[in-house]
């Protein structure tokens, strides 16, 4: 690092970084619903694909959060929110992955999980570029997310309900795993709308 960048250190964009990394999830998410419409292999490595473009774009912001002296808000705040989504890809990709393992088929339960979560994660990338210009607007996306959210875990207790009808014990076990992961993709949408609405208040 020379004078120059120790004095007056590169400015990086964080709320862009943050947003591009929301747009990969909002991307993935929705190439889990097109895989529960349509379960074939390429659909699937589609996921996996963007899930691991995601997990590149997370370290790249991890190295360049590390190298910061300034920020645009909490760098506390920065890394949970790139957490979070990142999390919501991982378990679209277990997901797939077990999904393929456990040899099942998509639900219409599960269908309607996957619409809620690419809803939640579409709302949460069009939120994070509004955090400092439009406050307000940020929040108004930041509800639906969370509503989103709301949406999926009905939509689980509902899964549930019904797969406890069934006798096969091993199916109810391989589906009762599919189902967590969706509704712990969601919760992590609905921690990141919560902190993407903690960073409004803070800086307003």
């Amino acid at each position: 690092m020379g004078l120059r960048d120790l004095f007056f250190p590169p400015k990086r964009d964080f709320v862009k970084m943050l947003h591009e990394q929301a747009k990969k999830t909002s991307e993935g998410m929705q190439a889990l619903l097109d895989y529960f419409k349509d379960p074939t292999p390429a659909k699937g490595a589609r996921v996996e694909q963007l899930e691991a473009e995601a997990d590149e774009m997370r370290r790249i912001l991890i190295e360049e959060l590390n190298l910061s002296f300034i920020t645009p808000f909490d760098r506390e705040d920065i890394n949970a929110l790139s957490r979070d989504i990142d999390d919501m890809l991982d378990y679209a990709k277990s997901t797939v992955e077990e999904m393929t393992l456990f040899e099942v088929q998509p639900t219409e339960h599960l269908k309607r999980m996957s619409e809620g979560l690419s809803d939640a994660a579409r709302e949460i990338a069009a939120a994070i570029p509004q955090i400092m210009a439009h406050p307000t607007v940020c929040t108004q996306h930041v509800i639906r997310a969370k509503k989103s959210e709301n949406f999926v875990e009905h939509r689980y207790r509902e899964a549930l309900v019904e797969l406890f009808r069934s006798t096969d014990v091993v199916y109810i076990l391989k589906m009762r795993e599919i189902c967590r992961h969706l509704s712990n993709a969601a919760d992590r949408g609905d921690e990141a709308a919560d902190i993407i609405s903690d960073i409004v208040v803070k800086i307003t």
